[in-house]
């Protein structure tokens, strides 16, 4: 059987793990990492060694889905226990970046009262000293940014505590939420000591379309031998379907679920907020794979810097497709606001281009713009975020605008002015959103009161805020898209709707409206193909 060359069945799924957590951007990234890791993942572990069985009725609460509970029944808590020992012997240098994060803060607030800040550098903590500059904001109120390259080049960067699992997927919501869960041995999992930048990811990943030997793979991967027939029931001899690449004169979109498109020309392709769900098992929902997609993608682009958008689990299987990488530039070195380049880069990405408002990549017949993103970011002072403006055939424009909140119309009656009408809009509309605390909360230095945490959503647009870029952009075709509602989403989204959800709700109103109007209008889930 090894002999004979074998492809890696399509839904073969990769967890990327940074401590045996599911990795996202915010743990690759040091700082934001080691404040995740001592406010969310020990204070998760902490809490289920004490009270195993509450976490466990709490995840059968489909309203406490995405809280901080693990999904383990209330057993295998020994294994947490030992997790959590690990992790405060292990990553010694995040908790003393943390401690070092949090007392400089203090001090400034203490000591920078408005007066030259040349002084304050010798209070700064030693092991911060050299990567942080000091500052005052306009209004005389101090603060202070990291050069964030150092940070990813000094000790509180360790790749050795990456690692990855390949495993089956043979249910859409076969997996707990990846937040609060961490990945445990399982005999259904391969865990492998493979570092996100190593090139045998690319070389595993390309044999769901090229044949390749098993043995050779599995020596190159160090795959142990009591796991060597596990690994070897991940292979097949059939084919996938061949993909066929579009040949038509105009123009292909097609929805993968949640906020990823594709777009096609016979030029060009463009892949946008790349999250792709797996085949090869049953499910009552049609979906596009990645057999559906080129075989070279000529850009992915990145909208903001959320977990479901930068989805580490499909980018690593496609980083060898994957010619560029266009993701929002940052604050350049606010704690909250890390860097997507470095980050990528970091994990084996070197084709990655930032982009900044207004800025164009310009292509033979094909423009692509990054617009202005409001909202949907709890009012934090977060810059790496865009919505991209897609222009072909120097006349074909589509609009993505993720889950920007259009809070101030005015912001994109002024962008209208510059790019004029368009054919397709994208608009996520989301309109709930969890407060700010469930996603930023481990990077406040002091703890919101409830009212104002909860007054501070992760929200895309309601219908009011939906039908006013209607207005702006007279669309042709209006596709409410990115709203977690695909059931292989939850896992990453911990999201489910009922036909009351305010969601649904909204979204609803905006398609009858579009439609009222003579507009092609359509709420996405699954897969959709629009040629034009």
């Amino acid at each position: 059987m090894e002999q004979q060359n074998h492809y890696l069945k399509l839904n073969v799924a990769l967890e990327a793990l940074i401590d045996r957590w599911y990795a996202w951007s915010h743990l690759v990234s040091p700082a934001t990492a080691a404040m995740n890791i001592k406010e969310r993942h020990l204070k998760i572990m902490q809490s289920y060694i004490k009270s195993p069985k509450t976490h466990a009725a709490a995840v059968k609460r489909p309203e406490m889905l995405g809280g901080p509970f693990i999904d383990y029944e209330g057993g295998r808590v020994n294994e947490i226990k030992d997790l959590y020992e690990d992790t405060l012997d292990k990553r010694q240098n995040m908790l003393e970046l943390y401690e070092s994060i949090h007392e400089l803060n203090s001090m400034l607030q203490k000591n920078a009262i408005g007066y030259t800040l040349d002084p304050l550098y010798k209070d700064v903590p030693e092991s911060l000293q050299g990567m942080v500059e000091l500052y005052y904001d306009l209004n005389n109120r101090p603060n202070f940014r990291f050069f964030e390259s150092l940070l990813y080049n000094s000790k509180f960067y360790d790749e050795s505590t990456q690692t990855i699992t390949l495993q089956l997927v043979e249910a859409d919501d076969a997996r707990s939420f990846v937040l609060s869960t961490p990945r445990l041995d399982d005999e259904n999992l391969i865990h492998l000591d493979l570092r996100f930048n190593n090139e045998l990811i690319d070389e595993l990943f390309k044999m769901k379309r090229i044949p390749g030997n098993i043995t050779d793979i599995m020596q190159k991967l160090a795959v142990k031998p009591e796991q060597q027939e596990l690994f070897k029931s991940f292979f097949t001899t059939e084919a996938p379907k061949k993909y066929e690449r579009y040949t038509g004169d105009g123009v292909r979109t097609r929805y993968f679920g949640h906020a990823c498109v594709l777009v096609e020309t016979s030029e060009t392709s463009i892949l946008v907020d790349p999250v792709i769900s797996y085949d090869g098992y049953e499910t009552d929902v049609n979906r596009y794979t990645i057999n559906d997609l080129p075989e070279e993608i000529d850009y992915v682009l990145i909208t903001h810097n959320h977990q479901d958008h930068v989805l580490l689990e499909t980018l690593m299987q496609l980083r060898h497709s994957i010619k560029n990488i266009v993701v929002p530039s940052c604050g350049k070195g606010d704690i909250q606001d890390p860097s997507l380049k470095l980050m990528f880069n970091a994990i084996g990405f070197d084709n990655v281009i930032e982009l900044d408002d207004m800025e164009t990549i310009k292509l033979d017949r094909c423009t692509i713009t990054g617009l202005p993103f409001i909202g949907e970011h709890s009012d934090i002072d977060i810059r790496s975020k865009l919505c991209f403006h897609v222009e072909l055939h120097n006349e074909f424009k589509v609009l993505f605008a993720a889950d920007s909140c259009n809070v101030e119309p005015k912001v994109y009656q002024r962008i209208h002015d510059v790019v004029g009408d368009i054919d397709i809009l994208f608009l996520g509309m989301e309109c709930d959103g969890a407060p700010l605390s469930w996603l930023y909360g481990p990077l406040m230095f002091e703890k919101l009161p409830r009212e104002m945490d909860q007054s501070r959503r992760l929200a895309g647009c309601d219908y009011k805020q939906g039908e006013a870029l209607v207005d702006i952009f007279n669309p042709k075709n209006v596709f409410v898209y990115a709203m977690g509602l695909e059931p292989w989403l939850v896992f990453i989204s911990s999201i489910k709707y009922t036909d009351e959800s305010k969601p649904i709700v909204e979204s609803n109103k905006l398609v009858d409206e579009c439609r009222s109007r003579g507009i092609d209008a359509e709420r996405l889930f699954g897969e959709k193909t629009i040629e034009y």
